[in-house]
């Protein structure tokens, strides 16, 4: 596998430009811009010695509703490898667009809390590409190590709509469980998504304003799947043991400015949590820790 060696934080919107032009009609037929599905790369993406930015983690702990702490919030190496996930989208060897890309699901795993003191190493691939009834469906896979120690892992699942495939076969995994909100509401408003795209460098634009969501056919911007994970860890963090998994599938986009509710009950093997319409009870996010 080819692996590269990226420096010092690439810029965000240059990068964000970069990655909507292949959904830009017109542009989109433009060679090496172009996005003609495929295989994909043999790439591996790497930031090697990655120091914390403590106001930068106080800046996403605000947003996301963590409270002070001596280890790092436990969704907080996402922003340390959103680069590397835009950089591979954006490598004229990816084969599909990134805009328009589905974020299905998440799920993260720390091996123990990370000090903000570590200095880290952060690497990213694209595996896993398979069928699926509509389109395909990818997996960015990132591992995150202080010395020898893997001390966080993630796996985004990523659907990129097209010619579905009826005979794919379904993921099977244990159903998420739907936890209704027992009286707890959180108001977000309609800048939630220009907010966290300023500590997250994810200016995708369904995420900022009526407009831009307008031109991706959604009727007004949405809030970022990974805000909605993080905001409901945060919520049960003093819950979580060191060594923890948190998974999530997204479902239906919260349309801002929204009024959401979230639910969590323990189970045995850890908790199960949800954020969901306060009136139709339909889910945005379904959870578990384990």
């Amino acid at each position: 596998m080819s692996e590269r060696i990226l420096s010092g934080t690439p810029s965000a919107l240059p990068t964000m430009l970069k990655a909507a032009l292949p959904a830009l009609p017109g542009v989109n037929l433009v060679p090496g811009i172009a996005k003609k599905g495929g295989a994909l790369p043999d790439l591996r993406l790497t930031r090697k010695d990655v120091a914390i930015d403590p106001g930068h983690v106080a800046a996403y702990a605000e947003v996301c509703g963590f409270e002070k702490s001596q280890a790092l919030p436990l969704t907080y190496p996402h922003m340390l490898a959103f680069p590397l996930h835009m950089g591979i989208m954006t490598d004229a060897s990816f084969p599909y667009a990134a805009i328009g890309s589905v974020h299905l699901g998440n799920t993260i795993t720390q091996h123990r809390p990370i000090a903000p003191n570590e200095r880290l190493d952060v690497t990213a691939v694209a595996t896993n590409l398979r069928g699926h009834a509509k389109g395909k469906v990818f997996d960015l896979v990132t591992t995150v190590t202080s010395g020898e120690d893997v001390v966080w892992e993630s796996v985004s699942n990523y659907l990129r709509p097209g010619k579905g495939d009826a005979d794919a076969k379904v993921e099977k995994s244990a159903p998420f469980e739907v936890v209704p909100g027992a009286g707890l509401t959180w108001r977000l408003e309609g800048n939630l998504g220009r907010r966290y795209a300023s500590v997250s460098g994810d200016h995708n634009p369904i995420h900022l304003y009526p407009l831009t969501a307008k031109a991706f056919g959604f009727p007004r911007q949405i809030a970022h799947g990974m805000w909605s994970k993080a905001r409901c860890v945060a919520a049960i963090a003093n819950r979580l043991p060191n060594e923890v998994t948190v998974e999530v599938e997204f479902k239906k986009p919260i349309l801002l400015p929204a009024t959401v509710a979230f639910g969590s009950r323990t189970v045995d093997e850890g908790i199960d949590f949800s954020l969901t319409n306060p009136k139709s009870g339909a889910p945005h996010l379904v959870g578990r820790t384990r």
